[in-house]
């Protein structure tokens, strides 16, 4: 990602959930707004507008006056911190927002001559919160609706954008997902639980809880962990799985090639010891 900042809006009442603390609420066991955050990994700088809490990285905190003065407020004071030429502005309830998106988004930015890049739902809804910006452009447009309208108290993100020069990047119907309603929470939660999500929802939520940044090929484990399960016992596999995380820390160097030829190693042990038992 060439430099880019984020601003994400981590405010507002909450109406539709009754006034909850919507960036705090979980999905997959991660807070909505971590779970933003870890799609902005490659960032220099995160300024997040909202009230304090703990996050799972390192943010400027920043907050409109006065409080719950709407979107457009609460962007102009997150762009007083923003450093790089170029900005993501995204709301802090997107629960499957994630780096491929984000990367997409920067890079449409990096390759266009326009002002912005703003991402489309599947019904082509202009979507001003998952998007990425030139920062000046932006402030420009912040300055002159201050001046015309003397505040930017209550104003709506239409009239910030409608006057830049954008450019439209469909993203699926998932990356601008929003959760304002408890209907959207519990989808969103039934969602990576689908067979074809939630392996990859854990092993991510695993790897955000205990501080890991590792990528490695789960199949490989779950090729071994099966392997091991048939051919020596059910109880092997997590603890086959276990000291080959164990044996490829202590080997150190690249953890993902670590993890893969400790793997190997002992995916060939249980082979043999399949072999063994089959030969009796």
């Amino acid at each position: 990602m060439t430099r880019t900042d984020v601003v994400v809006l981590a405010g507002g009442a909450a109406k539709r959930l009754g006034g909850a603390d919507k960036p705090g609420l979980s999905v997959g066991g991660r807070a909505l707004l971590d779970r933003v955050l870890a799609a902005c990994r490659e960032a220099t700088r995160v300024v997040v507008v909202g009230d304090r809490r703990p996050t799972v990285r390192p943010v400027v905190w920043a907050r409109e006056e006065p409080p719950g003065g709407g979107p457009v407020a609460a962007l102009a004071a997150g762009l007083r911190h923003v450093e790089a030429d170029r900005v993501l502005v995204l709301s802090g309830d997107l629960p499957f927002l994630d780096e491929d998106s984000v990367r997409k988004l920067t890079g449409a930015l990096e390759a266009g001559d326009g002002e912005g890049v703003l991402s489309v739902d599947d019904e082509g809804r202009d979507q001003p919160l998952v998007a990425a910006y030139r920062t000046e452009p932006l402030r420009r447009e912040v300055a002159l609706l201050a001046t015309e309208y003397g505040s930017l108290s209550g104003l709506p993100l239409r009239l910030l954008v409608q006057e830049l020069d954008l450019a439209r990047l469909p993203l699926g119907p998932l990356a601008s997902f929003d959760c304002d309603t408890w209907e959207d929470l519990s989808t969103a939660r039934a969602r990576i639980r689908e067979h074809g999500n939630v392996l990859e929802e854990w092993i991510t939520a695993v790897k955000a809880e205990l501080g890991i940044e590792l990528d490695v090929d789960t199949g490989v484990l779950l090729d071994l962990a099966r392997d091991a399960a048939h051919g020596v016992a059910r109880p092997a596999a997590p603890l086959t799985t276990f000291l080959v995380g164990y044996a490829a820390a202590k080997a150190g160097g690249d953890a993902p090639e670590a993890v893969a030829e400790a793997a190997r190693k002992a995916a060939a042990l249980a082979d043999r010891w399949a072999n063994e038992a089959g030969r009796e």
